[in-house]
């Protein structure tokens, strides 16, 4: 209604008149909103009734208080927004959907490892120099320490961690809250989805997962495979020392079939003393993983070497050899040649009875025959 009037056509002085009361009375009616409105905000802020008279106006006051009303409004405001985005912060952080930075001194180890150490690492050392030069890309997953307040505990990202601690630098993460087993199935789901776990690895995180009491559903799950896969890979990292496995490390390029060939082959009694040398000798110190494998194998499966055979021939009176007598580890074997001297071995196996007879006569050959 503000600030608008009406406009009286030229015409008859009746049309006039009625035009000029219908401009009067808005007048009025605009002059009633306005006080109206003034009387309603008085009562509200000044705590007056309503008045009937039109009092004078003080413009300073109105103003002071407008602005003292204007800033405590802003500052709810500000506040309102505030706790909105802590609010927003805490969600995400308890969805793992922030990445904050973390001293790498803050966070452990996980429950479960799923690696073996690894000396030669030529791919950890180029993760190291691209951190350094271009930053770390892929933040790690972590979750708050489930018996420390303020320390955390990683879930998967191991390589990035130690990267960020020998450069001394924080490292990127997310932080979830996960259960055990959430923990686990995380850890082992994202190493497979890289493809980062070697054959030897995986075995070990599935009898790790099992001698914690993990049941078999969670192991699966945690490797994305299935029951006779598992039961491989425990049998496979029953029958490997640890300690061998240490020693020779990851071994990406080793399959399944030829760690389940060391694993048979070190059944033998004899696979220890075959891979004691190998394990001492430089070459195996300098070599990387699949190499070091590669020489562990070796040595198991290399076949024993056999001593010379004895080898001695017998000549018949004419000077033809018509038989040979071979002596190997633990008997004594005697061939004759059937085109020289048919059906003599019959005989001479027909006199076996008298000859031994003869042999426990003129020697102490009686001691063998207890």
């Amino acid at each position: 209604m503000a600030g608008s009037r009406s406009h009286c056509p030229v015409g008859s002085s009746q049309r006039i008149g009625a035009c000029f009361r219908g401009a009067m009375a808005e007048r009025q009616t605009e002059e009633t909103f306005i006080m109206s409105r003034k009387d309603a905000i008085d009562s509200l802020f000044l705590k007056k009734q309503p008045s009937t008279e039109r009092p004078s106006i003080d413009k300073s006051a109105v103003r002071v208080r407008t602005g003292a009303i204007s800033a405590m409004g802003s500052s709810l405001q500000v506040m309102a927004e505030g706790a909105k985005a802590a609010s927003r912060l805490q969600d995400q952080l308890a969805a793992g959907e922030t990445v904050v930075s973390l001293d790498p001194s803050m966070i452990d180890g996980s429950q479960i490892t799923d690696r073996l150490p690894v000396d030669v690492d030529p791919k950890f050392d180029q993760l190291e120099a691209s951190i350094s030069q271009d930053g770390q890309q892929v933040p790690i997953l972590v979750r708050p320490h489930p018996e420390t307040t303020g320390r955390y505990q990683i879930v998967y990202g191991r390589r990035r961690l130690r990267a960020a601690a020998n450069l001394r630098r924080e490292v990127s993460a997310i932080v979830r809250n996960l259960t055990d087993r959430e923990l686990v199935v995380a850890q082992g789901r994202e190493n497979l989805d890289r493809a980062d776990l070697s054959f030897i690895e995986k075995a070990f995180f599935a009898l790790r997962l099992e001698e914690a009491g993990f049941d078999r559903p969670t192991v699966i799950a945690a490797l994305s495979t299935d029951k006779a896969d598992l039961s491989r890979y425990i049998a496979v990292a029953k029958a490997i020392p640890l300690d061998l496995a240490t020693q020779i490390g990851p071994a990406s390029k080793a399959g399944r079939s030829r760690w389940v060939a060391l694993a048979e082959g070190l059944a033998n009694s004899k696979a220890a003393d075959a891979i004691g040398g190998v394990l001492e000798s430089e070459l195996f110190r300098t070599s990387d993983s699949d190499t070091r494998f590669s020489l562990v194998l070796k040595a198991v499966l290399k076949p024993a070497v056999k001593p010379s055979k004895s080898v001695k021939a017998w000549s018949m009176p004419k000077g033809k050899k018509a038989a040979v007598i071979q002596k190997d580890t633990g008997r004594t074997a005697l061939i004759f040649d059937e085109k020289l001297v048919p059906a003599f071995g019959e005989f001479v196996a027909d006199q076996l009875d008298r000859l031994y007879a003869q042999f426990i006569e003129t020697t102490d050959g009686e001691k063998l025959d207890q």
